[in-house]
């Protein structure tokens, strides 16, 4: 593997340099490539501290990853190299040749993901974000740009298309940079999650040649080798159901209005009630939600089956309530003692306990010398406590006014169903429909049964997320599960619908997966 040099005109010192431009009202594009030869992208030498540690690197940016690129200011990956690979350096027991390669997205909402940079104060909070935390640990980061449903090039299926477009990409240049190709682990928040979980799961899918092809994409290969998935907004032919089982009843809503100006996200709630149109909707989509989870054959870890009734109770509520009632022991048992002989003594401060408990008052909970348990978590007084957020359909809106309407849409209709349901009772007249093949390619669950879907997952989605149901996630760890896949599933206490939260804990789930731990 060699390493490129680097003209020395292109060197900076720190990456001050590199901060993150304002906003504007139109992005740079960039020239279309001569080729797809990393050895012949220049780069620059930068500084990061990370946690007190500094961290120099070598910054490969705005590559255009295709050679028919469709948008220049989205089909660009930034790929960061830790410094130390370049004097033949490790870093955290990793080489220039066995370094794994980070490849986090930065889509949100269906909309175009600009490629990423390394920070240190990510999104105001004052701490590093995921690229520079992999620096640190001694990864490779491969950023990737991707096209959204905004731009009329930018329907599904174009932002998974860009992100296998990047894959191959470095697959191919594996040999003229450092990182190795066989061990690349994405990561994704929300949409980007579900983007993540497709990207692991549909490996070198025919259905996706054509567009890659066209493109003028890497003559490589695109599955990968592990998948960390934030709140994936996932499944969405089924989502509507998924969201009326979960929050059927809850009538009051604080819905979030999501636009775009100057390239910049703004989000504001608005409260409303559902009126009793909406109200019936509601109990439409929930009654075929039973139907649906029953017809997928899933199974616990014991080997138990995963069926729901009629009435929307049954085992899967249970499956899906017991990892709330996972991330309550945690909480309440957070503050435990190590005690003589291994014995955990504890919360010495009884009167947290009984406030959480009156804070939670949908969760029974039991404790004695050992601890405290969570007996029992009353589902649908939970779903009321965090409350409802989305009007139904959630996602496949009847006046298509939707995200998910939008990503569906092509170059005749700006906004396309994509359920029967909402095709069948659509406001709109004449409108038109996304079919079956189409949001196929958008599914996780379409390509779990093929050969190149990775062995380890990281699903997270946090008690307080209430931008989709909680069983999407619950189904696709489980159907991972069901096909042999090892997967890591947790719903973190009071988390809302966000991403990268728990870095330490993602990149020490990454060291291990890599190094076999």
């Amino acid at each position: 593997m060699k390493l490129q040099r680097i003209p020395a005109l292109l060197l900076a010192a720190t990456l001050s340099a590199q901060a993150a431009p304002p906003q504007k009202a139109e992005l740079p594009r960039y020239p279309a490539p001569k080729n797809l030869d990393f050895s012949q992208v220049a780069g620059s030498l930068h500084t990061i501290t990370v946690n007190g540690q500094s961290v120099p690197y070598r910054a490969f940016e705005h590559i255009v990853y295709v050679m028919k690129p469709a948008d220049t200011r989205y089909q660009i990956m930034n790929v960061y190299i830790p410094e130390a690979y370049f004097q033949g350096g490790s870093i955290n027991g990793f080489t220039k040749d066995t370094a794994p390669i980070f490849f986090p997205n930065n889509v949100g909402g269906y909309m175009p993901g600009e490629a990423g940079q390394p920070e240190t104060d990510s999104r105001g909070s004052g701490k590093p974000n995921a690229i520079a935390v992999a620096l640190s640990q001694g990864y490779v980061v491969a950023s990737p740009g991707a096209r959204g449903r905004t731009e009329a090039n930018g329907r599904a299926p174009a932002a998974i298309v860009d992100l296998k477009a990047a894959v191959r990409y470095l697959k191919a240049n594996d040999a003229k940079m450092a990182g190795d190709a066989r061990k690349i682990i994405s990561n994704g928040t929300s949409a980007g999650g579900a983007l993540s979980a497709l990207l692991g799961t549909s490996g070198n899918a025919r259905e996706y040649a054509p567009y890659l092809r066209a493109l003028g994409a890497a003559n490589a290969t695109d599955d990968i080798f592990a998948v960390s998935a934030y709140c994936p907004i996932t499944n969405l032919e089924h989502a509507d159901a998924a969201y009326e089982w979960e929050f059927n009843g809850v009538h009051d809503y604080e819905k979030m209005d999501i636009t775009m100006l100057d390239y910049k996200v703004e989000r504001k709630l608005v409260k409303g009630t559902l009126d009793a149109a909406e109200q019936r909707v509601s109990d439409e989509l929930k009654a075929q939600f039973p139907a649906y989870i029953n017809s997928l054959g899933l199974k616990n870890a014991r080997g138990e089956a995963l069926m729901l009734n009629d009435d929307g109770s049954g085992s899967f509520r249970d499956y899906v309530a017991s990892y709330i009632a996972a991330a309550a022991e945690a909480e309440l048992n957070k503050n435990q003692i190590p005690g003589a002989l291994g014995v955990l003594i504890p919360d010495p401060n009884p009167e947290r306990v009984a406030a959480f408990a009156e804070e939670n008052p949908w969760l029974a909970i039991d404790g004695n010398f050992a601890g405290n348990y969570v007996k029992k978590v009353d589902f649908a007084a939970y779903a009321k406590a965090i409350g409802r957020q989305k009007v139904p359909p959630a996602f496949d809106a009847l006046d298509l006014s939707s995200g998910e309407n939008q990503l569906f849409g092509d170059a005749n209709q700006d906004t396309r169903h994509f359920t029967a349901y909402s095709a069948a009772n659509s406001a709109i007249k004449g409108a038109g429909s996304a079919g079956r093949v189409a949001v196929k390619k958008m599914n996780p669950l379409s390509y779990i049964s093929e050969k190149t879907v990775p062995q380890h997952w990281r699903i997270r989605v946090g008690t307080k997320d209430r931008d989709t149901s909680h069983a999407i996630a619950a189904i696709l760890a489980a159907k991972l599960q069901n096909s042999g896949k090892d997967v890591d599933l947790a719903m973190p206490w009071g988390v809302p619908h966000s991403g990268d939260y728990d870095l330490d804990e993602l990149f020490n789930w990454m060291d291990g997966v890599v190094k076999g731990k």
